[in-house]
């Protein structure tokens, strides 16, 4: 009952002027010069909404997935170049069977519609998928290749859909490529250094590989494998609303505590 009063609470703020005004208050406070020039999201709390809401927790993930386009957008208005998104893990494929392949058929749809999106092509948004994709049933590989390509040529902005993805995996993976190379001969074992390990990595061919800020929504706060070489320098934010119900105030909220920290990268 609880936590229905919150939800109701938030619908009438949602209505009421007072949340526009105080939008509009951050969206003035914030510095179009020291933005993130990447931020990684880890959209928690999906299956909490669907309690709330006295549903089953498909449709949390519906409402999810729906939220998507409207913080990149945000993302996008802020000027924001990339944007990597934690969609589903390697732990993931361990929850039950009918809930994974809901959700399999959800990614599908969702890659599919992103492909074919008027904003991404309008504004020349490259779409990814990062992490084990052959894991991934054949036909969201299928829409997978249909996003990448038809967005392969855009660099403009740049969205990455972290799918079966794990961050110690990713380093395995890299290790993997590295060890290849140095069993053929291309590479001496006096070479492996960050900057190598760093150009095996699934995000290597970002300008911006390294996410300035990770938002992580529902009041957890742990990484929970994810960029987790990447984000050796990353601001960390966690703010307690669930992803489906994240506003565009906790967006800017986000934004405007990563600009009043003071980054030394170990200096």
């Amino acid at each position: 009952m609880g936590k229905r009063v919150v939800l109701d609470f938030y619908k009438f703020l949602e209505k009421s002027k007072i949340l526009k005004i105080y939008e509009k208050i951050l969206e003035e406070s914030i510095d179009k010069d020291n933005l993130p020039k990447h931020i990684a999201i880890i959209m928690d709390g999906n299956r909490r909404t669907a309690e709330i809401y006295g549903k089953d927790k498909y449709y949390g993930h519906y409402l999810g997935a729906e939220k998507v386009r409207e913080v990149l957008r945000w993302a996008r208005e802020l000027g924001i170049k990339v944007v990597t998104l934690y969609a589903f893990s390697t732990e993931n494929f361990n929850r039950p069977k009918e809930e994974v392949n809901k959700l399999m058929e959800l990614f599908e749809k969702k890659f599919y519609e992103i492909a074919d999106d008027k904003e991404i092509h309008k504004y020349k948004v490259r779409v990814r998928a990062i992490g084990r994709i052959h894991l991934l049933p054949e036909n969201v590989q299928k829409a997978i290749k249909y996003a990448e390509n038809k967005t392969k040529n855009y660099n403009n902005f740049f969205v990455n859909i972290a799918i079966a993805y794990g961050g110690q995996q990713e380093i395995i993976d890299a290790v993997k490529k590295i060890a290849w190379k140095v069993k053929i001969g291309e590479i001496d074992p006096e070479d492996i250094d960050k900057e190598l390990i760093d150009k095996h990595l699934y995000t290597s061919d970002l300008q911006y590989p390294n996410p300035d800020l990770i938002i992580r929504t529902s009041g957890e706060e742990r990484i929970s494998n994810f960029l987790i070489w990447q984000s050796s320098y990353s601001e960390l934010y966690f703010c307690d609303i669930y992803w489906p119900l994240f506003r565009k105030i906790d967006f800017l909220r986000a934004i405007r505590e990563y600009q009043r920290r003071h980054r030394r990268f170990g200096k």
